[in-house]
């Protein structure tokens, strides 16, 4: 059974968790940590702020939790074994798995965890680690995929350069840019690769 929280009436109603952090991760999601206050949030969960800090803690561990939230809604897509045939067919799969996470109607432009917390006040360094982290962990299992059709190395760097090609997705979704224009960005991406790779042939 969920708890109940006090109404801005003064009368208890039930606290759904869930629903408060979908909330949350929309507002996250669209605005950044710095630019959805406290205020802006309780308003939006229908809570007193007693009642958000006795939910969550802070507003830094509701950004957490946010951010674990969109992970579950919003998983990594990488081809799995079978899915592509060659390192350019794998290519294509991520990034068009990209253009259609960062311009889906169904969510907010652009991706929360590619271009979230890039920067920030000093005093929440640690939140801004964690979102890293999360983008590096998602570079090396691209790279470990990657590597099954090329070194190590070169699927490190490949990772590399596609993780700054994913980041300039967002961007530019946020931008405005719907999902013909950057799929242009993705023939040219694979163009490059193939041209590249014909050379080293």
């Amino acid at each position: 059974m969920e708890p109940e929280t006090p109404s801005r009436g003064g009368r208890p109603r039930s606290f759904d968790r869930d629903g408060a952090l979908d909330i949350a991760m929309r507002l996250f999601w669209r605005h950044g940590y710095e630019g959805v206050s406290i205020g802006e949030l309780t308003r939006a969960l229908d809570i007193a702020p007693p009642s958000l800090y006795a939910a969550f803690g802070s507003k830094a561990a509701l950004y957490e939790a946010a951010l674990r939230r969109y992970e579950t809604l919003a998983p990594v897509e990488l081809p799995r074994p079978g899915d592509a045939a060659t390192l350019e067919d794998a290519v294509r799969e991520m990034l068009e798995a990209s253009v259609r996470a960062v311009t889906d109607p169904a969510g907010e432009l652009g991706c929360m965890i590619s271009t979230g917390m890039i920067s920030s006040h000093a005093e929440h360094e640690r939140l801004g680690r964690a979102v890293a982290e999360r983008r590096d962990r998602y570079r090396e299992a691209m790279a470990h995929t990657l590597a099954r059709w090329t070194g190590a190395a070169e699927a490190a760097a490949l990772a590399r350069y596609l993780t700054a090609v994913m980041q300039g997705l967002s961007v530019q979704a946020r931008d405005g840019a719907g999902a013909d224009a950057l799929s242009l960005i993705v023939d040219e991406v694979l163009a490059g690769l193939r041209a590249r790779r014909q050379r080293a042939g």
